[in-house]
């Protein structure tokens, strides 16, 4: 047996049918816990920040992948809430292709219509030991 889930949003923008779409398959869930800020952010609306997850080789790195979502260019600043010492831009495998525009507040990133970005960066505490 398949289950479908749809919902209709009559007038919506592309803008408006990706958030509602997102709250359809991913609907927020409430819990009980501290505050935390967000590991990442980006300042324009059209740009979705779609997954923060560690590197699949173990490195330590951190991997953010987002997109547009609007069908148009997008120039935005990614903000990362921890101290980096690189940043580079990576194919959909995680392999390097050329290190980040960045200024003093963050990454500057301009997107394609549609276009599926990954940054690779690296934390200023990979390699030091916890504990």
């Amino acid at each position: 047996m398949h289950r479908f889930r749809y919902a209709l949003a009559p007038g919506a923008e592309v803008t408006d049918a990706v958030r509602e779409g997102l709250a359809l398959n991913l609907p927020l869930r409430a819990a009980v816990a501290p505050a935390v800020p967000a590991p990442v952010s980006t300042g324009h609306p059209a740009v979705t920040v779609e997954s923060v997850e560690l590197a699949g080789d173990r490195s330590g790195d951190v991997i953010v992948r987002l997109y547009e979502s609007a069908c148009g260019r997008a120039r935005t600043l990614l903000r990362v809430a921890f101290p980096v010492t690189e940043a580079r831009i990576t194919d959909l495998l995680e392999r390097p292709l050329h290190p980040a525009e960045t200024d003093e507040d963050g990454l500057v990133l301009a997107l394609r219509p549609f276009q599926i970005l990954t940054v690779r960066l690296t934390p200023a505490w990979r390699g030091r030991a916890t504990g």
